[in-house]
């Protein structure tokens, strides 16, 4: 799948919620009160936030692994497979609940003056 594919797939699932906001040039990525809770990466490979229970759900049924950016294991991101992209209505799903997850995290003061 090419980068510009995954891109597609990507933007039409943060589409299926409308609090959810786009962000990001070269890396596409969403965040809430300074979390971010999604992304896709400069290896394009796109990246869900979760709880534990929902994190270990995921990895169990999509048989799916954490996320490894720069050498590091993001032990709160799980790899969404390739077939699962397709499946925006499945895929949906899992994003809202990235969604709530971040919902419930501390709030990050921002960076910008």
């Amino acid at each position: 799948m090419t980068r510009e594919e995954k891109v597609a797939f990507y933007t039409k699932m943060v589409e299926t919620n409308p609090k959810a906001e786009l962000k990001g040039d070269t890396i596409p990525y969403t965040s809430l009160n300074g979390n971010m809770y999604s992304y896709l990466s400069k290896d394009d490979v796109i990246a869900l936030r979760l709880s534990e229970d929902d994190r270990n759900e995921f990895l169990k049924k999509y048989k799916s692994q954490l996320m490894v950016a720069y050498g590091i294991i993001q032990k709160e991101y799980v790899v969404v497979p390739d077939s699962l992209l397709k499946k925006t209505d499945e895929l949906k799903h899992y994003f809202n609940l990235s969604y709530k997850y971040a919902s419930s995290l501390k709030v990050k003061p921002s960076k910008k003056k």
